[in-house]
This record gives structure tokens, C-alpha cells and sequence, in this order.
């Protein structure tokens, strides 16, 4: 393969440094609570009010939004709780018999708390709302708190209405690590969260990732700044691409776009444009610096080497344009979403075409799909076992207990045979036999 541009920084270079800044803060607000969350919401979004938004405000944000604004973020909210409620019906609860006397089951339990959240800064990201909020409520889950950071004087009235409609049950102007922090250690209104759910910056990314590597609750995936790469074959059109990687330059200063292509001069012919449609942005500055630092465009040989650079850079969204775009539904393996086609661009699946632009970033794609209503389910087994099957079981569980060296394990088996069939002759001589009557 050949760059035809390559990127001039890497996702990696800050990720130390932004690490241990977050494991200070937390530990600060583990230690100090919600003082420690007052100070920071003071110290980086200037707020002095009360976390919890009251209902009285709530109504009053929500008739801030004009009715056609309402009526889209509605058209999402069913999209993508359609699709979710579809998600969870395709996993069911069952029992099963595989032997007479032995009954083994699955049951589907939702989490009973869980945090979402919901960017802000410089964009009103009402679609997250619904993104995280709705598919946690798809779910089942009873308690779903939501956390966004104020803009000015309150958060985004339409971020307000689009978490009302998802049915979030409490939220809270808070944002940043301290609204992670918040969620998970229950801060403010008693209920820590099973999960924690819901794209954000390096720094919220971080935060969700240590908060889970230390027990502490679940994450959904790892949902740092927003990737997006494009494949393509001579049949693509360039300005198209253009278009569409320039739409996922603007989430941020890091948000890398990629091109994997066979064609040479369809790279070159991009490579050409960018500069353009970048400019002819209102605010071109991010689009700029995310090309610029970390945009790419790879010249590949063929189909099959395109789909290993694809995998191997584990795009959180893939784009397919192509004489055959189904191939590579068939070849890809590691990826957050796929858009199929030029009528595919992944800014309707991030608004309201429904499924969940919450996927997985820094290669995460390897090894996780991206949120999904499963996310929010515990899948716990049960068994019963009945006293002839329970001979057959103890006996096997006894033997394979002992080869892996765990007598405690064997006991517990053996002291079963022993009291349920006391006229059969067992080969042991085990501590269960004793008599501490």
C-alpha cells in the first residue's frame, strides 16, 4: 500500500498524559464527593446552580423548541427505539433440558441503573440523547440518568426535550469527567449506575474506561473522538467523498478521516478537493486541523488488501462505495457501523435513519460492536437438577474437579453422593464422609 497523504499526528501520542490528568480528578471526587464535583463544574463550565434540572425548568427549556424541531427529534427517538426494541426481541429467555432430571435456563434481566452521556459544547447533540437514553429504556432499565453540561445558563433546550421523549428520568447539567464521575458514584441522587453509556471527548472517554477497569460498573463501548473512513473503487464519485469525509473532520481538532482506495487518481482527485470543501464550511477551522493532522488517503492494490487496511484501522464508522458494496458487508470484520452505498453517509445514522451512532473508537471495533440494547441486559443462567441426574453430575464434577487439583470443589460434590445415595459404593475416602452431627 501507498500513502497519498498519511497523518501527521496519532490518537496515541496524548493518551498517556490525558490518563493520568483524569485519574487525578477521580480520585478527587471519589475522595470528596460532591464538593469536589461543585468545584469543577465552577472551574470549567462557570455553573453555580443546582445539577438536578426541575421539572419546572424542564418545561420551560422544552417550550423553547419550535414544533418542527420537536417533530424530527421524534421521528428519530421512534427510529431508534424501533431498532433497539427489534435487538431486544432477537434475544430471548428459555429453559432447556439436555438430560432427563437436569434443567438449564436463561433469563434476561435490564440493569437497574444506568448513566447516559450527552455532549455539549460546541454542538447540541439531541441525537445522543436519544441514542443512549432511548436504547437503555428499550432495554427495560428503570432508572436512567442523564447528564449533559450547560451551555450558558442551562443545557441545549433541544438536547432537554430530546432526553424527555427518551424518557430519561432524571437529569443533570453537569458535563466532563465530573458527570461521569457523578453517574457512577451515585453523587447527588443516591443511584450509582450498572453502566455507563454515551460518546465524549478524550478526557470522558478516559474517565468511562478507568471507572470500569476498576469494577466500579460496565461501560458500553470505548467512544472517544469520532473516526470515519471511506472505501472506494473507481466508480466513486470524488466530490461525494469530499463531502463526507469533511462531515466527520468537524466533530473535533482529533477526529480522524480516512480513505482506503484502488484508484489512484480518485485519491489524488480527493486529495485535490479537500482544501475546497473544507473552506466553503461556515467555520472551517476544526474540519481544517482534523484533515490536516490527522486525515489520510491510502492506495491500495486491490479489494483484498483494501479490507485488511480496513480492519486493521477498525474504523468506528466505514463507508462502502463501490461496483459491489454487499462484498464487503461479507469481508469486513472489525468496524463500530458499515454504510452500504453512495445513498449511505454516516450523518444519517447519526441523526435518525436508527441505529446507534454510539460505537467504538482507537481500535475497539477489533473486539465490540457499538451500544446496543444488549448492553443494558445481564444474561443470567440457571439450573436444576433433580436427584437421579444429580448422581451422574456429582460423580463427573468430582472427577474433573480433582484433575484440575480443587478437592474443596470435589467435596462439595462427593458429600452430595454420599447423602443422596448412601447404599451405593463411591471410590473416595473424603473429608464429606465424616460425621459432624
Amino acid at each position: 500500500m501507498e500513502y497519498l497523504k498519511k497523518a501527521a499526528k496519532t490518537a496515541e501520542a496524548h493518551s498517556s498524559n490525558i490518563r493520568c490528568q483524569v485519574e487525578k480528578i477521580l480520585a478527587d471526587i471519589e475522595k470528596r464527593r460532591e464538593n469536589a464535583v461543585i468545584e469543577l463544574a465552577k472551574k470549567f463550565d462557570n455553573w453555580e446552580g443546582e445539577f438536578i434540572l426541575s421539572e419546572e425548568k424542564k418545561q420551560a427549556l422544552i417550550a423553547k423548541v419550535p414544533e418542527t424541531v420537536k417533530s424530527d427529534i421524534r421521528y428519530a427517538h421512534e427510529q431508534v427505539s424501533g431498532f433497539a426494541r427489534v435487538q431486544r426481541e432477537s434475544i430471548k429467555e428459555f429453559e432447556t433440558i439436555p438430560i432427563e432430571g437436569v434443567r438449564l435456563g436463561q433469563r434476561i434481566i435490564p440493569m437497574d441503573v444506568a448513566g447516559c452521556y450527552i455532549p455539549g459544547g460546541r454542538f447540541a447533540h439531541a441525537c445522543s440523547a436519544i441514542m443512549s437514553v432511548g436504547t437503555a429504556k428499550a432495554a427495560g432499565v428503570e432508572t436512567v440518568i442523564a447528564c449533559s453540561p450547560p451551555r450558558g445558563d442551562s443545557i441545549a433546550p433541544a438536547v432537554v426535550y430530546a432526553l424527555d421523549v427518551a424518557g430519561a428520568d432524571i437529569i443533570l447539567e453537569i458535563g466532563g469527567i465530573q458527570a461521569i464521575a457523578t453517574m457512577a458514584f451515585g453523587l447527588f441522587t443516591g443511584k450509582p449506575a450498572n453502566i455507563l453509556a454515551g460518546p465524549g471527548n478524550a478526557y470522558v472517554a478516559e474517565a468511562k474506561a478507568i471507572l470500569a477497569g476498576s469494577g466500579l460498573c460496565a461501560i458500553d463501548v470505548f467512544a472517544g473522538p469520532t473516526e470515519s473512513a471511506v472505501i472506494a473503487d473507481d466508480t466513486a464519485d470524488s466530490m461525494t467523498i469530499a463531502v463526507d469525509l469533511v462531515s466527520q473532520a468537524e466533530h473535533g481538532y482529533d477526529s480522524p478521516v480516512w480513505l482506503f482506495t484502488d484508484s489512484r487518481q480518485l485519491g489524488e482527485q480527493v486529495l485535490k478537493i479537500m482544501p475546497q470543501v473544507i473552506e466553503d464550511l461556515p467555520d472551517p477551522e476544526v474540519a481544517a486541523a482534523s484533515w490536516r493532522d490527522y486525515g489520510e488517503i491510502i492506495l491500495c492494490d486491490d479489494w483484498p488488501e483494501m479490507a485488511a487496511v480496513s480492519d486493521q484501522y477498525a474504523a468506528e464508522h466505514i463507508q462502502v462505495m463501490t461496483k459491489d458494496n454487499q462484498w464487503w458487508c461479507d469481508h469486513l470484520t472489525a468496524y463500530g457501523s458499515l454504510f452500504l452505498g453512495e445513498y449511505c453517509t454516516v450523518a444519517q445514522g447519526d441523526k435518525c435513519s436508527g441505529t446507534n451512532h454510539i460505537l467504538p473508537t482507537r481500535k475497539a471495533g477489533y473486539y465490540s460492536g457499538g451500544l446496543n440494547v444488549h448492553k443494558f441486559l445481564k444474561i443470567c443462567t440457571f439450573q436444576e437438577i433433580e436427584k437421579q441426574a444429580c448422581q451422574e453430575i456429582s460423580a463427573r464434577a468430582s472427577r474433573l474437579s480433582r484433575v484440575e487439583g480443587m478437592e474443596g470443589h470435589a467435596r462439595a460434590c462427593d458429600w452430595r453422593l454420599k447423602k443422596f445415595f448412601p447404599d451405593q459404593e463411591w471410590d473416595f475416602t473424603v473429608y464429606s464422609q465424616k460425621d459432624y452431627s
